[in-house]
């Protein structure tokens, strides 16, 4: 089957090479499926670096997400042949969603509704489920609280603040440069803060007329969620989710006693199924009362895979981009 392989360390156009390789055998609690579109994060850039912490070893080929019909079931699992699955893809076992076929994990391959695209359907499970673990259960947002979402234009941020407002929540944007704020804005962001534009915490304290954010969403790391760890509402909650800036920010705790505010990690990783289940049903019926949707920035051709990525890394992409289907 044709894939994408990491051969070696570097930047996509170097680490990359078209191949061809054995289909995956599922092992138990595994599934294998025909990919009919995989979306890229930056977890797939940083692992043709070799900098990303689960990077396999190589030759491997990269690919968080993938949408697609089951073709072989492991032992265990539970999703018939032939359903339509999104999924998290195996790609800790070397058989990413950057192919024609990949290994994809039983507990984490959930049903696409009737009437979504596999473009949308491919960026659709990492974004929101993280969204849906960070604001609705490890950060309690409220209806009426303020959510500030750093870099809201990215696809894990685009998914934050599209529910963050699903839930009644007033959303503040944080993104770079113009058009990824006029992004955020046509998501519904209520007010927006170029991180390009000045101060990042002044922005902030303006935007929430000085008291501060309930619930700050933070992919970003560094010294964004420094900046906004000084604009925290009193029993607000800082949710750790990724390091696109190269780090984790750094948590002071004296800020956080005298601010009396808490910084809580997310991760959907350890979710049961039926856990992840209940979250899908009710992600699939914000989707289907319009209020949320995966802004896909362009379906790439399986050929440009490694021009997407070097679009990702270069900062272009706004929401999801998507490779399609060799």
């Amino acid at each position: 089957m044709r894939a994408w392989q990491v051969r070696r360390a570097g930047e996509p156009d170097r680490a990359l090479d078209r191949a061809e390789v054995e289909p995956p055998r599922p092992a138990a609690g595994q599934l294998r499926i025909r990919v009919r579109a995989a979306a890229l994060g930056l977890p797939d850039l940083l692992m043709c670096r070799g900098s990303y912490p689960l990077t396999p070893a190589l030759p491997f080929t990269p690919g968080q997400e993938a949408v697609g019909e089951v073709v072989e079931a492991g032992e265990g699992a539970r999703v018939p042949v032939g359903a339509r699955v999104m999924a998290v893809a195996a790609f800790h076992f070397r058989y990413g969603s950057l192919a024609e076929e990949c290994l994809a994990l039983d507990d984490f391959a959930l049903a696409v509704p009737e009437g979504m695209s596999n473009a949308e359907a491919a960026g659709f499970v990492i974004p929101f489920h993280t969204a849906w673990l960070g604001l609705l259960r490890r950060g309690a947002l409220r209806s009426g609280e303020t959510l500030v979402v750093l870099g809201a234009a990215g696809g894990t941020g685009s998914a934050a603040l599209q529910l963050g407002k699903s839930i009644g929540a007033r959303v503040i944007a944080v993104a770079r440069g113009a058009d990824k704020i006029e992004f955020c804005r046509s998501l519904g962001a209520d007010a927006t803060v170029d991180y390009r534009a000045g101060d990042l915490a002044a922005g902030l304290r303006e935007a929430t007329g000085g008291r501060g954010a309930d619930v700050v969403y933070d992919p970003v790391g560094g010294e964004a969620f420094e900046a906004a760890s000084r604009c925290m509402a009193p029993e607000g909650r800082m949710l750790l989710i990724g390091f696109a800036s190269g780090r984790f920010g750094a948590p002071s705790p004296a800020r956080m006693v005298t601010g009396n505010y808490s910084v809580v990690g997310v991760l959907p990783s350890f979710e049961s199924r039926a856990a992840r289940e209940a979250a899908h049903e009710d992600l699939l019926a914000r989707w289907r009362r319009r209020e949320i949707r995966v802004p896909v920035h362009r379906v790439y051709a399986f050929e440009d895979v490694p021009l997407a990525l070097a679009d990702l890394a270069a900062g272009h992409v706004r929401g999801k981009a998507v490779i399609a289907a060799p």
